[in-house]
């Protein structure tokens, strides 16, 4: 069967499913946006008790990792992806989503070779990518100084 390149291009339009852009970026929107409100509101909530915002910060950003592990390790985080899309990758949702599914999916094959190497598998890439940005970063602000 010869198929040209525009016939081909019209099979893949028709068996494809249409594209839902607006729809998506609508609850990427809603639900991305709500997760940083929520973190907002939490640290208004801290500095007008008395927290400095440092302090507040980094308890804000705590209590969002842990929701994202919890909601991850009941099952929920991934219902709720479907629907959002993109705006549960939320840096530091998804972050600790994506470390903390990958160490529950393998938790049977131990706390070390299971639960610690699946989690530093995700983990290791970006440190490594990190402390070589800050290193060559550091380089080049060495000699242009």
């Amino acid at each position: 069967m010869g198929l040209t390149p525009k016939d081909y291009q019209q099979m893949s339009q028709e068996a494809s499913p249409p594209s839902r852009t607006v729809k998506n970026g609508t609850m990427a929107f809603l639900i991305g946006g709500s997760i940083c409100t929520l973190g907002q509101i939490v640290l208004e909530l801290l500095k007008s008790m008395g927290m400095e915002q440092d302090q507040a910060s980094a308890l804000v950003s705590l209590s969002l990792v842990l929701l994202s592990v919890l909601l991850t390790s009941f099952g929920l985080y991934d219902r709720v992806a479907r629907i959002a899309g993109a705006g549960t990758l939320v840096p530091i949702t998804g972050f600790a989503n994506a470390m903390s599914s990958a160490a529950i999916e393998f938790r049977s094959e131990g706390l070390v070779l299971g639960l610690g190497a699946k989690m530093f598998s995700i983990a290791g890439p970006v440190l490594v990518y990190g402390i070589s940005a800050g290193v060559l970063y550091g380089l080049i602000y060495y000699f242009i100084r």
